[in-house]
Order: C-alpha cells, then structure tokens, then sequence
C-alpha cells in the first residue's frame, strides 16, 4: 500500500509501467470536472471508474482484495476512510474471478487511515482494503483500475 499526495504519483511509475498513463491521463483530464462513469484508458489494462459512492461506517465497509489489479483509489469531494488488512492476515472467502474481487464478509480491518482530496491510497493485491468509509452521505471519487 502507498499512500501519499496525488501530485506525488509520478515517483512511483517504477512500481508498474502503466502507472505512467495515469500520470499522463491526469495531466490532460480534471477529475473534478469529469461526468461519473467509466473510461478506458488502455483498453482492459487500465481504466478510470469515476462514481459518487454511498458513505458508510466502519462496521457497515467490508475488506475486499483484487488479484489481477491494482486500485489507485483518490477521493474527490470530502475525506474518505480506508480500513486495512494485509491479505496475510485475512481469512479465507470466495474469489469472484469474473470481478476479480475477493470480499471478507464482517472481517473488521486492523487499521484505518483517512485521505483527503488531493491524496491518494495505491492499494496492491496483498492489500486488504476496505472503501467508503465516511460520515458523507456521499463520496465523489476516482479509483483507477491498473492491471498488475
């Protein structure tokens, strides 16, 4: 996991090649202004999910992992709480391969963290995570889906 502020996303490019597009997607696009919904970037490899979620209490979010992507997650209209596991801690569910989402049912996660506007969370497949956690009625946010 790596959690830093956006502007801050082209010191991790090395993490994965695709990364670069991101930064270069952001240059060219504000997410601000941008109408929710999906937008390809490289095809299946990389794509933007912008959408308005439903915040929720701690109790109420539930730890999902992903195997084949990685989530660079960034909250846009208020604060957002993440909780976190790391997948080693994390007891056995069923792997939705068609969604490729692993979901931990009432699995509490161990910590939490909370990002402002103008951060970001990359969340990797050992990444326990567990979103829309806020006191909002409702989250803008984007989550960048990279494949690994």
């Amino acid at each position: 996991m790596v959690i830093d502020k956006l502007e801050n996303l082209s010191k991790y490019t090395a993490l994965n090649p695709l990364f670069a597009d991101v930064v270069e997607f952001l240059k060219d696009h504000d997410l601000n202004t941008l109408e929710a919904g999906k937008y390809p970037i490289k095809d299946k490899d990389l794509f933007l999910n912008l959408t308005t979620a439903k915040g929720r209490g701690k109790e109420a979010a539930t730890l999902e992992t992903h195997i084949n992507m990685i989530d660079i997650q960034i909250p846009l209209s208020c604060p957002e709480t993440f909780g976190y596991t790391p997948l080693d801690d994390l007891p056995a569910f069923e792997y939705n391969a068609e969604k490729d989402i692993t979901k931990y049912g009432d699995t509490m996660a161990q910590t939490y963290l909370t990002l402002k506007p103008g951060q970001m969370a990359i969340f990797f497949p050992q990444d326990g995570h567990a979103p829309c956690i806020s006191e909002n009625a409702e989250i803008k946010k984007a989550i960048f889906k990279v494949k690994v």
